[in-house]
């Protein structure tokens, strides 16, 4: 019955207060709009972000001295990007002079691979396999929506947005500390086994080998597991194994229509300067 009233009060209200009521529910939607923009990245605030979590990263690993190496990864990753729906990021792409096993991105388009990694692969296929992982893991801004809950749960909301718009701010220091902290202890799972399998399509698309990635899983399924310079790669990353399963489960249809496609082992002996 009270229903029927509310309906009945609608239906006999003038157009003033028609008007009245539309005008507040757009001024509620506009401010829900407001409070949601300034707790959340566009990309403006992601490509900023990343730079700031980039150089923190670097701090601790700087770039390989090879300028050969480094325009050579950059050509491949930029290739591998202008195949994707994001291709208009500043995409950069860079060699860390680390021993380790490693890659990694930060939101708005930046990858690093070790030295260690690249010094273990065998061809360019096998570099795009990496590198196309990572750049999944930016086109589905998985560290960013990882950062940002990690964010919405330890600051307050009026905290995230000065982090968002004032980047001398100890919120954003704060927001940093965050994102560059998540890199000990990794993604979700499921994260990871989405960037395999769309890694996987970003390098066939690119007219790489799609068994790229897969080969590197293989080689590090094949090293000691107590070595240290894994440690980091296995303790963010699902096992090798159980990654390699996935990719058979859900891609192998790919993985078999694209292994024809060239894996340019001797382009990539050449400018990696990786003995035969």
């Amino acid at each position: 019955m009270r229903f029927l009233v509310l309906a009945i009060a609608l239906a006999a209200a003038t157009p003033a207060q028609a008007q009245f009521r539309l005008d507040i529910n757009r001024l509620i939607d506009s401010a829900r709009n407001v409070g949601r923009a300034t707790t959340e990245f566009d990309e403006k605030g992601e490509i900023e972000l990343g730079r700031d979590m980039a150089a923190r990263l670097l701090g601790a690993a700087p770039l390989a001295a090879d300028e050969r190496l480094q325009r050579y990864v950059n050509q491949v990753g930029r290739w591998l990007a202008s195949q994707t729906e994001r291709a208009d990021l500043p995409w950069r792409f860079g060699v860390l002079e680390a021993p380790q096993v490693n890659a990694f991105a930060v939101p708005g388009g930046i990858v690093f691979v070790t030295r260690g990694l690249v010094a273990g692969m065998r061809s360019e296929a096998e570099l795009a396999g990496v590198l196309a992982h990572e750049i999944a893991h930016v086109l589905r801004k998985h560290h960013l929506a990882a950062i940002q809950k990690n964010a919405q749960a330890s600051l307050a909301a009026d905290a995230l947005s000065i982090a968002l718009s004032d980047r001398g701010s100890l919120a954003r220091e704060k927001l940093i500390a965050f994102g560059t902290e998540m890199y000990a202890r990794g993604l979700d799972k499921s994260d990871e086994l989405e960037a395999d399998r769309l890694g996987v399509v970003i390098a066939a698309r690119a007219g790489y080998d799609a068994y790229g990635l897969p080969a590197v899983l293989q080689t590090l399924q094949a090293m000691n597991p107590e070595d240290s310079a894994l440690a980091l790669m296995f303790k963010t990353h699902p096992a090798p194994a159980e990654r390699l399963e996935s990719l058979e489960q859900k891609m192998q249809p790919t993985l078999d229509a694209y292994a024809a496609q060239p894996s340019l082992a001797e382009r990539f002996a050449a400018e990696a300067r990786v003995p035969k």
